[in-house]
């Protein structure tokens, strides 16, 4: 029964504080310990849940999923996430910061490796929540929904693991948006830049205030950045011009809304399909959206 809002703002004003201070190493210091602290708190979540399902009796069944629209889910999370992911400024920073190439393949290495590791035991504990037969939430939420059947002290790990999940992206995020701003913008110092990134930070939170389903408003974003993504990369082929590349983008964003327009027949209807109604990834405005910003960029 926590106010969530006093959480955005304690959030937001936590990481700002020592990303304007310490910058990315204050970033890379902290996400050594909430990783550490990651790992820790899932595995307690991992022992007593472990525990409580062994309670569950072979009555538990998997509900039933169409093998074709699982396939499609998991295409459609693959595309939105790496379309977002070469986006990300924060992970940029990291490369172009990393002492060596030999450093550099480490961490990614060891941060791809650790990432399907968390996200199997995760995964494989939403998937007993649902065999539990559990009421996972709208828009689903199962591993939180079967910290719900866990004792009570386990709901408070569960915030701490939560909120050190969102600390840890969010600081990433801030200092990436100060390293596009130095880079981008002649004469404005670091410091300056900070400023920027505090200021950009009062519309994230008055848009979070708003309690919209964090999901959607990712695959939104993703969405975006997948009408995008093939332009730029294209864009380091010398044939390709500015013009063709930005004719691609909104060839995308054009690509993105007509799936839904030839479904429905109508435009505002497409337009809401595209911004995935109940948080829901669908296969259609993803696929759209990166056969026509990356066929209309070669065409032109």
């Amino acid at each position: 029964n926590l106010n969530g809002q006093i959480v955005i703002i304690g959030v937001a004003v936590t990481t700002l504080v020592y990303t304007t201070w310490g910058g990315l190493r204050a970033s890379l210091a902290t996400d050594r310990w909430q990783a550490l602290l990651l790992m820790a708190l899932l595995a307690a979540v991992l022992f007593v849940d472990w525990k409580h399902l062994s309670a569950l009796g072979e009555s538990a069944e998997m509900p039933g999923i169409p093998f074709w629209s699982a396939v499609s889910v998991a295409l459609t999370l693959v595309l939105a996430v790496t379309a977002a992911n070469l986006f990300h400024q924060g992970y940029w920073q990291r490369v172009w910061a990393a002492r060596d190439s030999e450093s550099l393949w480490k961490g990614a290495i060891l941060g791809g490796g650790t990432t399907v590791i968390v996200v199997a035991v995760v995964g494989g504990l939403g998937i007993s929540a649902a065999m539990a037969g559990l009421e996972l939430g709208q828009p689903p939420i199962p591993f939180f929904a079967l910290l719900n059947e866990a004792p009570q002290w386990l709901g408070a790990v569960a915030l701490v693991l939560a909120v050190t999940l969102v600390a840890s992206s969010v600081d990433t995020l801030q200092n990436g948006i100060a390293s596009l701003a130095v880079a981008e913008k002649a004469g404005l110092t670091l410091s300056g830049a900070r400023w920027v990134t505090v200021v950009l930070m009062v519309p994230v939170v008055a848009i979070a205030l708003q309690g919209a389903s964090v999901l959607r408003l990712f695959l939104i974003a993703d969405l975006l950045c997948a009408t995008a993504i093939i332009p730029i990369l294209m864009g380091l082929w010398s044939r390709v011009t500015t013009v063709a590349a930005m004719g691609g983008v909104l060839g995308g964003l054009v690509g993105a809304i007509l799936p839904g327009w030839v479904m429905s027949g109508s435009f505002s209807e497409a337009l809401l399909i595209a911004s995935f109604p109940g948080g829901v990834p669908t296969l259609a405005p993803f696929a759209g959206a990166l056969l026509a910003s990356g066929g209309i960029t070669l065409l032109l």
